[in-house]
């Protein structure tokens, strides 16, 4: 039986997981044609459609995590600029919460803006965007924030970090706010029971995370890292295993598998509904084999850098068990790496007191590891 402590953490997590109340339940797609301008094609023609989709997807995972170098390889954009514009909330919420809305009333900022080199049928969405936080001396990270967050999530955290004398990239994820298709609410397309589609969301963030690192070398940055929370830590680890010049990574909620945070955690449960009377946890797994961290200790590993590892013990979302699994190949894999676990869960991470423990060990370890 759980403890006083434990069921009122389970009972606050639930809630708030309830209070989005516009969550969709979509069937499942394979989003085979999602596959039709990816690298890894053994052979098969740009466009081409197979008949059983469900095993082309399969051998398609198979050959990214054999070649994920070429599955993650872009071509750098020629387009980066700066663009200076008033901030808005970009809520995912059914009722916006309108203090947020009066918050940011005629603020501005600097947006880092570039054509995303992976190209979708969402123009919105094809155009990256990135706050700018700029601190002095030359050090840099890219921070990726949560599934479904709005534009002002973790900008706090970012200014912490700029008195630390550490510039940030705050990057909107594929789907999220400013990039949101105007036919959804939330960043549903992100990850979603459309297969095909959550493979090529993820590719995307990870390929804008390496632009966003060479904008930043552009402009003089030597020492860089990167952040990511819940969704947004899967996408960060993914780009550290791809790319060398990542130093210090931090992973807020880790997990080692997309299929199982999505068929057991609380707030993708609509997910699951749409997936569970045709396809099983086992299949999914491997369909989504190419985009989960599991995947690429090896590539990981291939490039000195400073981890965190931070999890929460009562998390409904992802499940602590795939966070210690996560813990585990660190270490069996001889990776230079800490472990934070916080007495809360989830989504209680973002609230009081939770949220400043939480950003008091992101902002002290980006500090220590990049002076080390």
């Amino acid at each position: 039986m759980p403890s006083r402590y434990a069921q009122w953490m389970y009972d606050w997590e639930t809630r708030l997981t309830s209070v989005d109340n516009n969550r969709v339940v979509r069937p499942l797609e394979w989003g085979v044609e999602w596959a039709r301008d990816w690298p890894c094609r053994n052979g098969y023609a740009p466009g081409h459609i197979p008949q059983d989709s469900e095993s082309y997807l399969r051998e398609y995972n198979r050959r990214i995590i054999a070649s994920s170098d070429e599955f993650f390889s872009y071509i750098k954009p020629a387009d980066f600029r700066l663009e200076r514009r008033e901030v808005k909330v970009f809520s995912t919420r059914a009722v916006p919460d309108p203090t947020l809305e009066e918050k940011v009333r005629d603020t501005h900022a600097d947006f880092l803006r570039f054509t995303s080199p992976v190209r979708t049928p969402f123009p919105e969405n094809n155009l990256a965007n990135a706050r700018w936080f700029p601190a002095r001396g030359k050090r840099a990270i890219v921070l990726l924030p949560h599934w479904n967050s709005d534009a002002l999530a973790y900008n706090s955290l970012c200014r912490v970090l700029n008195l630390l004398g550490i510039s940030v990239l705050r990057l909107s994820m594929p789907y999220h706010d400013i990039r949101t298709p105007p036919e959804i609410l939330r960043a549903d397309y992100a990850v979603s029971a459309n297969i095909g589609r959550t493979l090529d969301a993820c590719r995307q963030a990870v390929i804008d995370v390496r632009c966003c690192l060479d904008w930043l070398e552009s402009q003089g940055y030597r020492r860089l890292g990167i952040l990511g929370t819940s969704l947004g830590s899967c996408y960060a680890f993914l780009a550290a295993a791809h790319d060398p010049r990542i130093q210090v990574a931090a992973f807020n909620h880790a997990a080692t598998y997309v299929a199982d945070v999505v068929w057991h955690g609380q707030s993708t449960r609509h997910i699951r509904e749409g997936l569970e009377t045709q396809i099983d946890l086992e299949r999914l797994r491997i369909l989504w084999s190419a985009v989960s961290p599991a995947s690429y200790f090896e590539q990981f590993a291939r490039w000195r850098k400073k981890s965190l590892i931070i999890y929460a013990k009562y998390d409904l979302t992802f499940l602590p068990e795939f966070s210690r699994s996560a813990v585990h190949e660190f270490a069996r894999h001889g990776l230079d790496h800490k472990v934070v676990v916080l007495p809360c869960g989830h989504y209680t991470t973002g609230e009081t007191p939770y949220k400043y423990i939480d950003g008091w060990n992101l902002a002290s370890f980006m500090r220590t590891a990049f002076e080390g």
